[in-house]
């Protein structure tokens, strides 16, 4: 019999995952030329982007309103050539007015390029022909980014340019002195608190270079790695599948950095075996939502959220690491538990071993790929050398180590497909990232941060959990269909500070409010990634949504837990702290796992599932005598289901 593996060869699993990422990720519904200039048009331009960011990386970039103003039009370049002005215009050819935007994108970058100097000392006094030119800008990235990501974004923009000229008639904590269209203008586009800003800076260093890694990494055969690997350790495991889904998405939804393609990719082998055990449609689109979603909250990579909040905090990026680490293996343990709960309330096994590869084949087969994620690691962690060196030797690394084997080693037409490829999937972030600059210069320019932190803790009454509550709806909402790495900057600027003028540490509050625009793509009405599950399994939408929150909701509790207990991030805290601490955390997450699932040796009656998940709560502060409180429980609800297991077991004898 043939070994289950992952065939990511099969024209066919291909074609219906760019089917399915059409349908639940708007960035993906691009053109697709009939004409053979305009494919090598937009082929050769995509990898002389790449290239540009590729090279710079290691020789430097330009200076920074050069480097950031050619970036952001390159990114317009292709999104007017890629993307149709709505959903009847013609897929085969450009209009003339996409061409006309395209041009103008350019001729952006080449007034900022040709009147360097002058332009810089412009800032604060700009002239006519700097308030046009930003006019113009404004109104290229609120196009873009309505053709890739539809409206949401583009009206919470168009929302904050509105108050940033009216707020002086705003009344109460909102208002402000008010700002004419010259200001604004000065502000988003020559300032480099605007478009120009660090949104777009790390889109044109981090995200451009780790998406261009995981591309190259995906054209050598990473993923079918991961689910190969994945299936030969846990395959065979009761309700094997499932498990196999949640350790594949993981490692790959750390690379990617997209909640939906992750899904589509792992999903469309892991979904089906997931059925064929026993698993429902909805639990089995849920668990592959869940996981993928969850990929994006671990390191190192973390869809490259980790040196975006390095850059914005100011802090070393192995330190962000080093925090995320914890949370983000209670969030998959908090998944993980749940499957094999449900594995053995409904006796779900796995696959036999014999139809499954073994560790040791695929080790020698795709093993050395893992060469350059150590390489990655050892150079951000330990080598001292910057972010954007350590990516650069990176990808070159995992080029020279994929020709080691026949079977990993790419062409040169596909090293240059992998760097086509990564120009295209930047451009929705970068975009997004450009917008988001929008909101975020305006909020600069008139405080309205400060103002939204001082009104959700009024609305809290200073109340930290309120607060949190309250926290938390925000980022909910405003990272409902956005793409993970804009949703975080949103919320990182609107949100976080409420939570640091409580005096939580702003890492622990950057990270809370990350967790919680991650996680809008899994929670319903807005929930993309469980949707796009659901398209997989047959399932309905809605109910695999609702079934992806309750399986992650070990991750929902998560950052409470390290906002009143911060040793969970590891932040000023003693090895023996952060130790205790982990396994209260651990057996916490258990906790919720068996009051959810009623099911730990045998059925659990209600009473005990409530009280399972009240000792869960007890043990998220860093309170002893509530932990202790906590272990008594999980104790007594053990030792009940022992006794009636085994007295049941008596009878049955």
């Amino acid at each position: 019999m043939a070994k289950i593996t992952l065939d990511d060869n099969n024209p066919t699993l291909k074609a219906k995952q760019d089917e399915l990422i059409g349908k639940f990720e708007k960035e993906s519904k691009t053109r697709s030329f009939d004409h053979y200039l305009l494919v090598q048009a937009v082929y050769w331009s995509a990898i002389g982007i790449a290239l540009y960011h590729f090279i710079t990386s290691l020789i430097g970039y330009p200076p920074t309103h050069l480097h950031r103003s050619l970036h952001v039009a390159m990114m317009l370049f292709m999104t007017f050539f890629l993307y149709p002005a709505h959903r009847n215009a013609s897929r085969k050819k450009v209009p003339w007015y996409d061409i006309l935007f395209a041009l103008l994108s350019i001729a952006v970058a080449a007034y900022v390029w040709t009147d360097y100097i002058n332009f810089i000392n412009r800032m604060g006094s700009p002239n006519q022909m700097d308030v046009i030119m930003g006019t113009i800008l404004i109104v290229l990235v609120l196009e873009a980014s309505r053709r890739i990501s539809g409206w949401p974004l583009v009206i919470l923009s168009i929302i904050f340019l509105l108050y940033g000229l009216l707020g002086r008639n705003l009344p109460g904590i909102f208002m402000h002195r008010g700002y004419d269209w010259r200001s604004l203008v000065n502000h988003i586009f020559i300032n480099t608190e605007g478009i120009y800003g660090t949104s777009v800076d790390v889109a044109a260093s981090y995200i451009f270079l780790f998406i261009l890694f995981g591309t190259v990494m995906n054209k050598c055969g990473m993923g079918r790695f991961f689910n190969d690997l994945a299936l030969a350790f846990a395959g065979s495991s009761k309700g094997g599948p499932a498990k196999v889904a949640v350790i594949a998405s993981g490692f790959l939804g750390s690379i990617n950095g997209s909640a939906v393609a992750n899904v589509v990719t792992t999903g469309t082998f892991t979904i089906p075996l997931m059925k064929k055990t026993g698993y429902s449609k909805e639990f089995s689109g849920a668990v592959e939502s869940s996981a993928s979603v969850g990929g994006q909250l671990l390191p190192p990579i973390m869809g490259a959220a980790a040196f975006i909040m390095a850059e914005m905090l100011g802090v070393k990026y192995g330190t962000i690491v080093i925090s995320a680490t914890i949370p983000a293996l209670l969030y998959y343990l908090g998944i993980l538990i749940q499957v094999q709960l449900r594995a053995s309330k409904k006796n779900l096994q796995g696959i036999p071993k014999e139809d499954l590869p073994k560790v040791r084949e695929v080790m020698k087969e795709r093993g050395h790929l893992l060469i350059p994620i150590a390489f990655l690691l050892y150079m951000l962690l330990f080598s001292g050398a910057t972010v954007i060196f350590s990516a650069f030797w990176a990808i070159v690394a995992t080029i020279v180590v994929s020709m080691t084997r026949k079977s990993t080693r790419m062409t040169f037409r596909q090293i240059l497909d992998a760097f086509a490829e990564g120009t295209r999937a930047v451009v929705s972030v970068a975009i997004a990232c450009a917008v988001v600059g929008i909101i975020i210069g305006v909020v600069s320019l008139t405080g309205f941060g400060l103002n939204m932190a001082n009104a959700i803790i009024q609305l809290g009454r200073a109340n930290l959990m309120l607060t949190l509550l309250l926290t938390m709806v925000t980022c909910m909402i405003l990272g409902m269909g956005l793409p993970s790495i804009p949703a975080y900057l949103i919320t990182a600027t609107m949100a976080a500070p409420a939570l640091v003028k409580l005096g939580i540490p702003p890492l622990a509050a950057h990270m809370f409010v990350f967790y919680f625009a991650m996680f809008a793509n899994i929670t319903p009405p807005v929930a993309l990634a469980s949707f796009a599950a659901a398209g997989l399994s047959g399932g309905d939408p809605m109910k695999t949504g609702l079934q992806s929150v309750r399986l992650s909701l070990a991750g929902f509790i998560v950052p409470y837990m390290f906002i009143y207990n911060t040793a969970l991030l590891l932040i000023d805290t003693t090895p023996l702290v952060a130790i205790r601490v982990t396994i209260t955390a651990i057996i916490g997450v258990c906790m919720i796992g068996m009051a959810l699932e009623g099911y730990l040796l045998r059925p659990m009656p209600m009473l005990l599932r409530i009280a399972s998940f009240g000792g869960a709560l007890l043990l998220i502060t860093a309170s002893t005598t509530q932990d202790l409180i906590g272990f008594i429980i999980l104790i007594l609800v053990v030792l009940f289901q022992f006794r009636k297991s085994r007295h049941l077991n008596v009878q049955g004898a």
